[in-house]
């Protein structure tokens, strides 16, 4: 993996930004070097069927945990994005064509790994006219032939540029759980996710929605930002009005001095408090810790889902 302390070429648009500080990272989300021969096997497979995954891109502090779960979340479309999100540390530039055959890849990885449920994102391609949906359900379509057993989530870009339509191109492939994460609160959309539009992508969870209410929602925001408490409880109001079932918060952690600052670091009892507040405001299933990434432990967590899902419907 990256020694993601040490600024790269990655990310040239950041390169006028001033350093900013790392601060120490607090014992309560200090991790442990990924070493496990189930790391190294799941290393492995993806390499060989030449996969990239947002756990590497991104610098996710989960990875050496997944990985020896035989956990992936696999990043399509390339590892160049056409975006240049100040928190990200995926390579911002010029993307390559589409791989035709990366579907397919795709599936046998999971078939490979053995994936009860797998997790699919990917850049913001800006550069394609339908920002990449037909390749996303492509690739649900392929797994589902594969491995019609294995869950579904997808993680998506904002569509921004994109006519209305094509949306429905990637709910209509009948992915289980559509998440797209709204990242942060509105204020600090200029400064943290400059090229994305707060209320279109809340408008984008609630067209799931009105396309197929069958279809779990999910999205996700970083605390440690800049953000207060109220904003965060704004955002989980404002989800639960585009009817999103399942949350998640986590710590930002910052990739380099050139990347956003790590304004505080949320205690783990602020985290609980959030949890506390979103089953409140009637979230079926909230991740609110210091290490909570969209996809950690999404497995678990989608029977969890399902079975609350299950539970208001008094079908349990």
């Amino acid at each position: 993996m990256r020694d993601l302390k040490v600024p790269d070429q990655r990310h040239p648009e950041k390169a006028h930004r001033p350093d900013n500080a790392q601060p120490k990272k607090p014992a309560w989300i200090r991790v442990k070097a990924p070493t496990s021969e189930g790391y190294k096997q799941t290393r492995d497979i993806l390499k060989s069927k030449k996969l990239v995954t947002v756990c590497e891109e991104a610098g996710c502090p989960n990875v050496g945990e997944c990985w020896s779960q035989g956990h992936a979340t696999m990043m399509i479309m390339g590892e160049i994005c056409t975006r240049g999100c100040t928190f990200c540390n995926v390579a911002t530039g010029k993307p390559q064509a589409l791989d035709a055959f990366e579907p397919g890849r795709v599936a046998h990885a999971v078939s490979e790994l053995g994936l009860k449920h797998v997790v699919i994102t990917s850049v913001d391609r800006d550069d394609l006219d339908d920002g990449g949906a037909e390749h996303f359900a492509q690739t649900i379509r392929a797994i589902r032939h594969r491995s019609p057993q294995t869950t579904i989530e997808i993680l998506t870009p904002d569509f921004l540029k994109c006519a209305d339509d094509v949306l429905a191109k990637v709910v209509e492939a009948k992915p289980d759980v559509f998440n797209h994460n709204l990242e942060t609160v509105p204020g600090l959309y200029l400064e943290v996710r400059p090229g994305a539009r707060y209320f279109h992508s809340l408008r984008l969870l609630q067209r799931v929605k009105e396309i197929d209410p069958t279809i779990f929602t999910k999205s996700g925001i970083m605390v440690g930002l800049g953000e207060d408490r109220a904003g965060v409880l704004q955002v989980m109001d404002d989800m639960r009005s585009a009817d999103v079932d399942f949350l998640t918060i986590g710590q930002y952690l910052q990739p380099t001095p050139k990347h956003h600052r790590v304004d505080r670091f949320v205690t783990p009892e602020e985290f609980k408090g959030y949890e506390t507040a979103a089953y409140g405001k009637g979230f079926l299933m909230v991740s609110a810790t210091p290490l909570t990434r969209s996809s950690y432990h999404a497995g678990d967590d989608f029977e969890r889902l399902r079975a609350a899902r299950l539970a208001k419907l008094g079908r349990v």
